[in-house]
């Protein structure tokens, strides 16, 4: 059966780095915590393969976690993993990674036959339909815009609702709205940093510190609950 953990943020308010979620990560692994962890850190622009594995385990205080960097044949090494851990960063230049190295199918596929998915950020955004409500720059250009698709809909991580005082872009609302006019069938649902899904075979459930929302086109914003489970 398909679990998943998808984390808006790394980060809740002056937590820390992971902090917030290493019970939730704990929790979620179960049984399977202390076997190797399979962490793909290309969404880490500002720092290398090394320093990001490093700093996850550092602050996870998990040192069963590989980075897939080491491995020759990442192909295999996606096959053979148990758990993968995907961190964030940007997800064009996460997502670019992963079609270079042909690793979508593979982890799509992994995910489908029972391997554990959790990713924050980057990492919970190409587990949507498609990255295409990402928050980040487009920096470099994948070979596509479609993800993962562990969960079947849109994902809008590290949402803030509103316009920051003097500040006269777009606010998220504007933006997911914009995508929509577009892309009329996508429904998004917007993360609020400190909320995940914890997702098991066609059912994901919304925890955390907050509610999240439910964009549809023309439709009113829908608040969905803290504790609420959706089918996807």
């Amino acid at each position: 059966m398909k679990k998943a953990l998808l984390l808006s943020a790394s980060s809740y308010k002056d937590t820390g780095y992971l902090n917030h979620s290493k019970d939730w990560i704990k929790e979620f692994l179960g049984d399977l915590v202390n076997e190797e962890i399979l962490f793909i850190p290309y969404a880490g622009v500002s720092r290398t393969n090394e320093e990001y594995e490093i700093r996850v385990k550092d602050c996870l205080g998990m040192d069963n976690i590989k980075s897939i960097h080491r491995y020759e044949d990442k192909k295999a090494a996606i096959k053979n993993a148990k758990i993968i851990s995907v961190g964030g960063g940007n997800t064009f230049v996460l997502m670019h990674y992963l079609y270079k190295y042909d690793l979508v199918d593979t982890i799509k596929e992994a995910v489908e036959n029972g391997t554990l998915y959790f990713g924050w950020s980057a990492g919970a955004n190409i587990a949507g339909a498609t990255m295409m409500t990402t928050n980040d720059m487009p920096i470099i250009m994948p070979k596509s815009f479609d993800s993962l698709n562990i969960f079947h809909y849109q994902i809008n991580p590290h949402f803030i609702s509103g316009k920051i005082p003097g500040h006269n872009g777009e606010s998220r609302e504007q933006r997911i709205e914009e995508f929509l006019t577009i892309n009329q069938k996508s429904i998004v649902y917007a993360m609020p940093e400190g909320t995940a899904f914890v997702i098991n075979g066609d059912e994901a459930e919304i925890i955390g510190h907050d509610d999240m929302l439910k964009f549809e086109y023309k439709k009113p914003i829908a608040t969905i609950k803290n504790g609420s489970k959706i089918k996807i």
